[in-house]
């Protein structure tokens, strides 16, 4: 007689938005903050390079430990790189002239003429992969082209 397979149960999954009551007096680790915050841990870790005001919490054995406030400047790293369109570059410029607390805030700050490397280019909508390597590289030749025009 064949053995039924056994029935596991699973576990429960750990809520998307992660809060900080549940841990108050340590922080979330850093897969903690980047689950709650929809990114991958090394997107973290890359945005700690990248912008100095961005300081977790270390411990000894060097495990970083995010608190309420580290999360909101995520947050708002985040805004400006995925929603808004900044680089990395023009949204650590927008940041210092506005400052974080103004813009954590949500107080509408009057946006300054952006010049075109502060922003990332608009992705069209409905382009697959392929398609964008394919106009990438006629960009590059075009643009190529215009310097040789240019020289």
């Amino acid at each position: 007689m064949p053995r039924q397979p056994s029935v596991r149960r699973q576990k429960s999954k750990p809520e998307a938005r992660a809060t900080m009551s549940l841990f108050p007096e340590r922080g979330l680790k850093i897969g903690e903050a980047a689950r709650a915050l929809g990114v991958e841990t090394y997107v973290l870790r890359f945005w700690e390079t990248q912008f100095s005001f961005l300081k977790p919490r270390h411990t000894r054995t060097k495990h970083r430990f995010y608190n309420e406030k580290d999360l909101d400047v995520l947050r708002l790293i985040k805004r400006l790189l995925h929603d808004e369109g900044f680089t990395i570059a023009g949204a650590n410029k927008h940041i210092k002239q506005f400052g974080i607390d103004a813009l954590m805030t949500g107080k509408p700050v009057a946006k300054p003429a952006s010049s075109s490397s502060e922003r990332a280019p608009a992705r069209p909508a409905g382009i697959d992969g392929q398609a964008r390597r394919v106009l990438n590289e006629v960009r590059r030749d075009l643009e190529s082209l215009h310097k040789i025009l240019e020289d």
